[in-house]
């Protein structure tokens, strides 16, 4: 399993929309196969960044997922919201401390 982290960034006017996207597609992205955990974030300081974190079972299953309509609806939506480039990285979780 691995964590996927996206950093986006939106026009201020354009959160709500964001947000409001969001909570229709989440259920569906969590659910999406192979995908065991997803959570958003906002930057405490400038509140037009936000971060999604999610976790996938494998490579393939998060390439089908960006390959896949449901990924396709999400994104075509929101990247019409973005101020800045986003910026996604795939890590290897190392240590959980709980």
């Amino acid at each position: 399993m691995f964590v996927r982290i996206v950093k986006m960034s939106f026009h201020e006017e354009n959160i709500p929309a964001f947000l409001a996207n969001f909570e229709l597609m989440k259920e569906k992205i969590r659910n999406a196969p192979g995908n065991r955990f997803l959570e958003l974030y906002q930057d405490k300081n400038d509140k037009c960044i936000f971060f999604t974190y999610s976790y996938w079972e494998t490579d393939a299953d998060l390439e089908n997922y960006r390959q896949s309509e449901l990924f396709y609806d999400v994104w075509a939506f929101t990247k019409k919201l973005f101020n800045a480039k986003p910026e996604a990285w795939s890590v290897d979780k190392l240590i959980t401390l709980a």
